[in-house]
This record gives C-alpha cells, sequence and structure tokens, in this order.
C-alpha cells in the first residue's frame, strides 16, 4: 500500500508540474521574451538605426518619449516628430504646417517602423490584449503562439488590426509575426526574423515579408501556410547603423 501511495503521489505531482507549463500564460511568455531581448534597456537608452534611406530615433526626453525619422540630403533636412503633444514636421528648421489627416498618416508611419524594430518591447503597452492560443511545430521547433489585439483608447487608427506572434519555447524570442490590417484595401504580412544581432544588449533583426498567395486566407491559420510554402515574399525589412547609447536625449 505504502508503494501504491507513493506511485500514486510521483504521478500526481507530475500531473501538476506537467499543468503548471502548460498554463503559462500569454503575459508571462512576453515578459521572459522581452527580458531576454532587451529588458530595462529599452526604457534607458536612445536607440537610432536606418531604414530606406531614412534614419529613426527613439529616446526620452522630459520624461516623455520621442519618436523621430529624419531625411537629410544636399536641400532637404526633414524631421517628424511624434511624442504624447502629437506629430510635427520640420523642414530645414521651420515648423510645417500640415492638415490633421496628413499629420496622422505620417505620424502612424513614424510608429510602425519604429514599434518593429523594437519588438518585443512594446507588446506590453497598457492597450494590448494577449492570447495564448497554444503551441505549434515550425521547422522542427516548438513555438508558443500568441494573439494581440487593441484597445480602441490608446491603440490608435489601426487598433481594430490583429497580431499574432510566434515565441521559440527554447529562447523566448519572437521568430514570427503576422498581422491582418484593414487599410488601403487590407491584407496579411508574415514576417520571419533573420540577421539576430545583440547592440549594447537589445535584440535586433531584420524580417522577410511575405503574404499569402490566397486572398482569402485567415490570419490564424497562415502559420500553416507559412509551413507549406503557401506564402510569397514581398520584401526585405532591413536595419542598417544602429546605434544604442544609454540614457535619453537630455
Amino acid at each position: 500500500m505504502k508503494k501504491i501511495g507513493v506511485v500514486f503521489l510521483i504521478v500526481f505531482a507530475l500531473g501538476c508540474k506537467e499543468q503548471a507549463v502548460k498554463k503559462s500564460s500569454a503575459q508571462e511568455i512576453v515578459d521572459q521574451s522581452i527580458a531576454v531581448s532587451g529588458g530595462e534597456l529599452y526604457k534607458t537608452s536612445t536607440v537610432s538605426f536606418d531604414f530606406r534611406g531614412r534614419t529613426y530615433t527613439s529616446g526620452e526626453e522630459g520624461k516623455q518619449m520621442v519618436l523621430k525619422r529624419t531625411l537629410k540630403n544636399d536641400t532637404l533636412h526633414l524631421v517628424d516628430v511624434r511624442s504624447p503633444k502629437g506629430f510635427q514636421r520640420f523642414e530645414n528648421g521651420n515648423l510645417t504646417i500640415l492638415s490633421d489627416s496628413l499629420s496622422n498618416i505620417y505620424a502612424n508611419s513614424v510608429n510602425s517602423v519604429h514599434y518593429f524594430a523594437q519588438l518585443p518591447y512594446g507588446l506590453n503597452d497598457p492597450a494590448v490584449h494577449k492570447e495564448l492560443l497554444g503551441e505549434i511545430e515550425i521547422k522542427g521547433r516548438a513555438y508558443y503562439k500568441i494573439k494581440v489585439t487593441f484597445d480602441q483608447k490608446g491603440g490608435g487608427d489601426d487598433f481594430d488590426d490583429t497580431y499574432v506572434y510566434w515565441f521559440n519555447k527554447k529562447t523566448m524570442k519572437p521568430d514570427y509575426l503576422a498581422y491582418e490590417f484593414h487599410v488601403n484595401g487590407g491584407g496579411m504580412r508574415f514576417r520571419q526574423a533573420y540577421n539576430e544581432r545583440y547592440v549594447s544588449g537589445i535584440r535586433f533583426v531584420d524580417y522577410k515579408n511575405l503574404k499569402p498567395i490566397d486572398s482569402t486566407a485567415q490570419i490564424l491559420d497562415i502559420d500553416s501556410l507559412f509551413i507549406n510554402n503557401k506564402l510569397q515574399l514581398l520584401s526585405k525589412i532591413e536595419l542598417n547603423a544602429i546605434r544604442v547609447r544609454l540614457g535619453n536625449y537630455n
């Protein structure tokens, strides 16, 4: 009887341990991913990089996060600034008056590039909702599959977009992501991370940017399309001249 009791306890303990592993929450996964990708350095560093002919810079100014995009050539010095106060464009040092609609387009464009460049950090923004959908194997590796949606308040103009992230169970890093958008006719994109490197403790990657061949595809099934080679390459998202400086602008 004692042996049976011991066996029962061992089986019960293993069962509890297995359940505990299965119950890893989306929040815990994202927290671990942020920790291994840069953690607190995201908050305390000024980050800049070049992307498609422009320089992007992010960091705190007066305890507020400010995002910038700069284009400079022989005749033009253009600086776009997105902050909690709104969007401003400076042309050769002079503030340019823009319509609200145009300001909104430029602000979203600046925010989008910075957002993808510093993932997974943005996944803990207050407007973000995370849901663990389960686990999946991609190219022989196990992943947590997490769905991300946004509150209308604080979620930006694209609050109704749906994102999906695949976090490598071994490294806890997001090797893949996908999103469904509704502007400009809508569509879906799947991004495969490559060329991982750490600069002053913060992780950066480039992406292969793909879309489904079948326009009727569903966002939650896009990993299956990738596995079965039913996505086509649109472009590559490559960051250059990455610079990280501890501290903020001030």
